[in-house]
């Protein structure tokens, strides 16, 4: 693991194999390890998977509760770290890439982005409110026990051991302080949609769903394929929200044809 002071955040991140830089950014409740089994298969690419800020082991700085805050953490990372780069973000993480790659087409080569939504709407955004509201009362057994619930909805795969999960995400948590200003940034999307975002990205993106995803749904993607200039879908069959989860060999399937592409 690599540790290191970037802006008002102790940055913690992994990063394997050598060539081209691909950058990992993870969603709401997870951390860098959800990127690993990419990691330890894609030894030909230079892979980096770093904490969002209060997630896992890197610090929460000066949190605001913005999307675009964290999109700037990517870029001080690209800055800092690995230079110009292909980004790959699930979910909140891909909400983050988009925002890099609006703002810093010199930086995100390419964007691939998974289980992704530009528009975040009315109940969703009281869902996000709701989980925040529990954890500034404390990560306590009804905190967890709704974690549980939601990790739950987003996996269809019934091999998958939920409780194993759900305990790897409370890691991620920890305190609650990057969850309640990641989810605040999430609901803050209802308000401030990326539609103006997706109409500045010139890199090439490809939109990556998951057929049974009741938290991002394919409406969800339709509306990214609208706004993007440059995009490609691709759907992974039989998984939900939390698709590298349900069906991890599938998505790293995918994820290594795409990055190919960039290779050759």
């Amino acid at each position: 693991m690599h540790h290191q002071r970037i802006a008002d955040v102790d940055v913690a991140w992994t990063e394997a194999g050598a060539g081209m830089p691909v950058v990992f950014v993870h969603g709401l409740a997870e951390s860098r390890h959800t990127w690993a089994n990419q990691q330890s298969v894609f030894t030909d690419v230079h892979t980096f998977a770093y904490d969002l800020r209060g997630h896992g082991e890197s610090s929460v700085g000066f949190g605001d509760e913005t999307a675009e805050q964290l999109s700037g953490d990517l870029i001080h990372f690209l800055e800092v770290v690995t230079g110009p780069a292909t980004c790959v973000g699930f979910s909140l993480g891909g909400t983050v890439v988009l925002g890099a790659a609006a703002d810093r087409p010199d930086l995100v080569r390419r964007a691939i982005v998974l289980g992704t939504s530009s528009i975040v709407g009315r109940s969703a955004a009281e869902f996000f409110l709701g989980r925040i509201a529990m954890v500034k009362r404390g990560v306590d057994d009804d905190f967890r026990a709704a974690l549980r619930d939601d990790t739950a909805g987003a996996i269809a795969n019934p091999a998958v051991d939920i409780d194993a999960v759900t305990a790897a995400r409370l890691d991620a948590v920890g305190e609650g302080l990057g969850y309640v200003n990641a989810a605040g940034a999430m609901a803050r999307v209802n308000a401030v949609p990326l539609t103006d975002t997706l109409a500045r990205i010139r890199c090439h993106v490809d939109v990556i769903g998951g057929e049974l995803d009741s938290f991002c749904p394919r409406k969800a993607a339709d509306l990214l394929m609208a706004g993007l200039f440059d995009a490609t879908y691709w759907e992974i069959p039989g998984v939900g929200h939390l698709m590298n989860i349900d069906n991890p060999d599938e998505v790293t399937r995918l994820l290594g044809s795409l990055l190919k592409e960039n290779v050759q």
